[in-house]
């Protein structure tokens, strides 16, 4: 479908299906296009003590099947909410954001950049060298997405791309550019997700190229730039990229073999942030306030940020093993606990006790000043204020008496001449 029917096609599903989505934009193209958005969900634009999952397609211009596949994904799940149970979970567990179209410009085109001619999939900052550093530098479909991810905190996402048939996953790039396996701190997990797509897929996981259908971005080809590595470092958001067709643009009547081929794989996947991992949320023990803390799990080298407003935290971790969960929070002592995960996810909330000073006062952190509660000064120097105020108090009583001493002084000796020029 065309950049205009894939419009209406998003805004037509909105009205069919809004008693569980909505339409948004994260911004435009260089041409000025929409980058239309369908979030679905049960409670659409609320926020929940649930993880979000994005999809993206057409990152590439000359790679549409993904735009095409997610329509359909859409309305599946739209279709089947309340008779499927897979698309009722997702629908009730997940805050599902679509975005059908990240290149609308390149897809008119026929190429694989956007209408500046650049990749997309090369413009985001790297961990390694020093591409894309200058903000204004960067293409706005780029910019649009950084900006998205700063207001929506996404657990996992992924892109889909045309030209093979693989699950990627992180690291996509080498420090010295070489081609070989590099590995980043949740190496099982995205393996795991991986395999989830792969093994969910018609054929996938029957590669003779890569073993059972998944691969390390650097071990296939090392890439500079890429979404994918920015989304686990910066936004931490757990992305893979799918490569779903061999063929870029098959022909139309290709594309319904292509949805029955992925999607399984594309539900299961989605799916996946509800069967596996550990979640919940980090409060307080003094008044039970949502605290915007960190998950740190012991021998990864990563920590997952809860959230701002409620407190709510989705750890993915591979099944299958034992974990030894940690939540933190500056001001608050830490909590650990160990979990066990076979074939289903955990929720697990965390109440963290304040650190307290020799009197058993509260040290509370600043960010938990900005949350309405008393300054941390004024609970660990109350002394040192009320002596303060009472020194004050005598200078300014003393300065007062000498004042009147000299006013009475002059009014006996009578008012001073005037000088005479």
């Amino acid at each position: 479908m065309t950049n205009t029917e894939l419009e209406r096609a998003i805004k037509a599903f909105g009205q069919r299906c809004s008693n569980i989505s909505r339409v948004y934009s994260i911004g435009e193209s260089v041409n000025g296009v929409p980058l239309w958005v369908i979030e679905i969900s049960d409670k659409p634009g609320e926020e929940e003590p649930e993880p979000a999952f994005k999809y993206i397609g057409n990152v590439h211009g000359d790679e549409p099947v993904g735009r095409e596949l997610l329509m359909l994904l859409a309305n599946w799940i739209c279709d089947n909410y309340l008779k499927d149970p897979l698309a009722t979970s997702i629908v009730d567990g997940v805050h599902l954001h679509i975005l059908p179209s990240m290149n609308p410009d390149g897809f008119l085109l026929r190429r694989r950049g956007n209408a500046n001619n650049i990749d997309l999939n090369r413009d985001f900052p790297d961990q390694f060298f020093p591409v894309n550093n200058y903000v204004n530098g960067r293409q706005p479909e780029t910019r649009a997405i950084m900006k998205w991810l700063r207001e929506i905190q996404f657990t996992a996402s992924a892109s889909l791309h045309g030209g093979a048939l693989v699950a990627n996953y992180p690291w996509d790039g080498t420090q010295d550019k070489r081609k070989n396996y590099f590995a980043c701190p949740d190496d099982d997990t995205f393996r795991f997700l991986a395999s989830v797509y792969s093994g969910s897929h018609h054929n996938m996981s029957l590669s003779k190229e890569f073993e059972g259908g998944i691969t390390n971005g650097a071990s296939w080809y090392p890439i500079y730039g890429g979404m994918q590595d920015w989304n686990y470092i910066h936004a931490g958001c757990f992305e893979l990229t799918l490569e779903i067709s061999d063929n870029k643009w098959p022909i139309a009547n290709e594309l319904l073999t292509l949805w029955e081929y992925n999607k399984m794989s594309m539900l299961n996947l989605v799916a996946s942030l509800i069967k596996t991992g550990v979640h919940g949320r980090i409060f307080s023990s003094d008044g039970g306030r949502p605290l915007p803390g960190f998950i740190v799990i012991k021998g990864i080298n990563y920590t997952v940020q809860a959230s701002r407003g409620i407190a709510d935290y989705h750890r993915l971790l591979a099944s299958g093993g034992r974990y030894e969960v940690t939540a933190t929070a500056p001001g608050y002592k830490s909590k650990t606990t160990g979990i066990w995960l076979d074939k289903a996810g955990t929720n697990v909330d965390f109440v963290l006790d304040p650190n307290v000073n020799r009197r058993g006062i509260p040290l509370q952190s600043a960010c938990e000043c900005r949350w309405g509660t008393r300054s941390v000064i004024w609970d660990t120097h109350l002394e040192v204020y009320l002596l303060l105020i009472v020194v004050v108090g005598f200078l300014l009583f003393l300065c007062k008496r000498r004042t009147y001493s000299r006013l009475k002084q002059r009014q006996l000796a009578g008012p001073k001449r005037p000088v005479v020029v």
